[in-house]
């Protein structure tokens, strides 16, 4: 019995010679041969050739945001730089919003007094810190906080910063 044969038993399942030599078929069959399978002429695309079915959309590939040192200063607004006066722990809020949108903050803190001023270089150095900033002293009661684009040079700051922080 051949594969034709088996086929024609598929579409005819109800022929009356058929269930004459059902049971002998088994007993008379060779002992099964493998033959070995020729590999099929179609050959399948690997996963990056294969059609996207969403290809007919614009994609563009997803990067984690980046945070640049570098400012392109030609085409954007110029960087700004906020001056500050605080006699109280309330406008610290404030001072924290400048710096998160991405302005400078020079702190005054000669009309405050010690306590409320510890605090609110505590408060800001945290948020400078969370947002990639820096604080430095760059005078007896006078900070300058800027965002994670902006950095502070010169030989005056090193100097200051090399003296003692705390008033």
């Amino acid at each position: 019995m051949g594969l034709l044969d088996e086929l024609k038993k598929l579409t005819r399942p109800y022929s009356g010679d058929e269930y004459d030599d059902f049971g002998d078929e088994f007993a008379e069959s060779p002992a099964e041969t493998r033959v070995p399978v020729a590999e099929s002429s179609r050959k399948y695309a690997a996963p990056s050739e294969r059609r996207n079915p969403f290809s007919d959309f614009d994609s563009h590939p997803v990067t984690p945001a980046r945070r640049d040192k570098v400012v392109n200063l030609g085409g954007g607004p110029a960087p700004q730089i906020v001056l500050v006066k605080p006699e109280r722990f309330e406008s610290a809020a404030e001072i924290a919003d400048h710096l998160r949108e991405r302005r400078s903050v020079v702190m005054n803190l000669e009309q405050t007094n010690k306590d409320t001023a510890r605090r609110l270089i505590d408060f800001l150095s945290g948020i400078a810190y969370a947002l990639d900033g820096k604080i430095k002293k760059i005078a007896a009661n006078t900070y300058i906080i800027t965002p994670y684009n902006m950095d502070i040079l010169g030989d005056l700051i090193d100097e200051i910063e090399n003296s003692s922080l705390y008033m």
